[in-house]
């Protein structure tokens, strides 16, 4: 398999990816000096980049490929998780128009939805409008985000773009004198696209040799004739029309996080939470370059929680937001609230009030404006309690979650949330409760067996410690 990574976790999965077998191909420059082997410049099966929140990984590719990539990313640790997207980029699409905004139009593609610019297609739509669009850009199913979607449809392998209606090459490169020789090169080329496709080359073909512009050419031309024919019948939303590419997300947690660190660190200098750090922010990326740059070596230790957080957050008097990840790839937001106390051991308190309406879940009381929600997160446990007081400052109950183990980055605390918790009620008893949810989740194959029973374990202890 050839693989193509970018990101911040590419020197860790290129040396995972090696150890496994497969070839790195387009490695980027800080890749060819680290590691004593020589990449080719061919075309990839796969592409694994970072995705947007720097929290972890899409694969997208040949079905196969990325199949097997998921396979060996899920396999790094215990809390990483893993879904296949309904809308991979590159598919195409019969989707209804459902919803018409100022800019653009949401889109119903049978799965999922999507989001249709109105500049990315040729006319105006109205609701009901059933239109054939490509997916431009996936979007990961904890993003808030909607895939984005185009009327222009392409035929998109790797290196090669073949664009319809259209003739001759371009060349994605701000490098004149090698898209004029890229261009003459194809002049050479043994393989000929489909007759009334234009050949677009990406930005990394200008390094690639004859022999995998030919390749790539090939596959290009190939999704371009499948794509000939499915373009041929009629409109007919919402349904899937091509899907020559597939993609996949996959989710680090913290503990993968750290197991990636022991990968990079065979190759160069790492820092205890190297990617744990790196996932909080552009600017913690760079700190983290600055201090692996002045050490000469970093042996394996603790997680330096207080300096991050001292240099990033979050601090006394923040405000962060609770990111609560479900198994099944969705993120909700419980609110946020204001670090109360800190503590650089990596304990952070979070405090916020509450509105009124309803009843806190599994305790059953009421919920009133002016209660307070106290919460104690401990950076890298599998739990994190919630104590809720009302405005006299009575106790009105206990809720302990357990989850993935917590990460606190400077404007949102995550984690993945594992079902059964442990709740406490005013009155000291304690209640263990939604266990039939992670047998759901379970059966689902949105959490491992070995994930499940940690969770058993965790609430087991908790149910225990707090009965005592």
């Amino acid at each position: 398999m050839k693989v193509r990574v970018r990101g911040i976790y590419t020197t860790a999965l290129t040396r995972l990816f090696l150890d496994a077998g497969h070839n790195i191909v387009q490695a980027s420059a800080p890749i060819r000096e680290r590691f004593d082997t020589e990449f080719e410049s061919t075309d990839h099966d796969v592409s694994v980049e970072t995705t947007r929140n720097r929290q972890g990984v899409g694969a997208m590719g040949t079905p196969d490929a990325v199949a097997t990539a998921t396979e060996q990313l899920c396999d790094l640790g215990i809390d990483t998780f893993a879904w296949d997207d309904p809308a991979p980029t590159g598919a195409v699409f019969d989707a209804r128009v459902t919803e018409t905004l100022g800019g653009g139009a949401i889109c119903d593609l049978g799965e999922t939805e999507g989001y249709l610019s109105y500049g990315d297609f040729d006319g105006r739509v109205e609701v009901g409008d059933e239109v054939r669009v490509q997916i431009s850009e996936s979007a990961p199913p904890w993003a808030s985000r909607r895939a984005e979607l185009t009327g222009d449809i392409r035929a998109i392998a790797g290196l090669a773009t073949l664009d319809p209606d259209t003739d001759g090459v371009r060349v994605d490169t701000r490098d004149e004198a090698a898209a004029r020789e890229l261009a003459g090169m194809t002049d050479l080329l043994g393989g000929d696209p489909p007759e009334g496709w234009g050949i677009r080359w990406h930005r990394d073909a200008v390094d690639a040799d004859m022999s995998a512009l030919d390749d790539a050419l090939d596959r290009a031309a190939e999704v371009a004739s499948e794509l000939d024919a499915a373009l041929d019948e009629p409109v007919d939303a919402p349904r899937t029309v091509a899907a020559p590419t597939a993609t996949n997300w996959v989710w680090f947690g913290r503990e993968t996080r750290f197991e990636l660190d022991k990968h990079r660190r065979a190759v160069e200098t790492t820092m205890p939470g190297h990617h744990r750090t790196k996932a909080a922010s552009p600017k913690a990326s760079a700190g983290v370059d600055l201090a692996e740059a002045l050490c000469a070596s970093v042996g394996d230790g603790e997680f330096p929680f207080g300096v991050v957080t001292a240099q990033f957050g979050p601090r006394e008097g923040d405000d962060v937001e609770i990111g609560h990840g479900k198994p099944d790839g969705r993120l909700i937001t419980l609110g946020s609230g204001e670090v109360s106390e800190y503590d650089p051991e990596g304990t952070l308190e979070l405090r916020r009030q509450m509105t009124g309406g309803g009843t806190y879940d599994a305790l059953g009381v009421d919920r009133e404006s002016g209660d307070v929600a106290i919460t104690k997160f401990r950076e890298g446990r599998w739990w994190y309690p919630t104590v809720y007081r009302s405005s006299e400052g009575g106790v009105k109950g206990t809720y302990v979650n357990i989850c993935t183990p917590v990460e606190c980055f400077p404007d949102r605390i995550r984690y993945t949330d594992l079902h059964v918790d442990v709740v406490k009620h005013a009155d000291g008893t304690v209640e263990r409760v939604d266990d039939d949810e992670l047998e759901e989740a379970v059966e689902a194959g949105h959490i491992s067996a070995e994930l499940a029973e940690k969770a058993r374990s965790v609430a087991s202890s908790l149910e225990s410690a707090l009965s005592g």
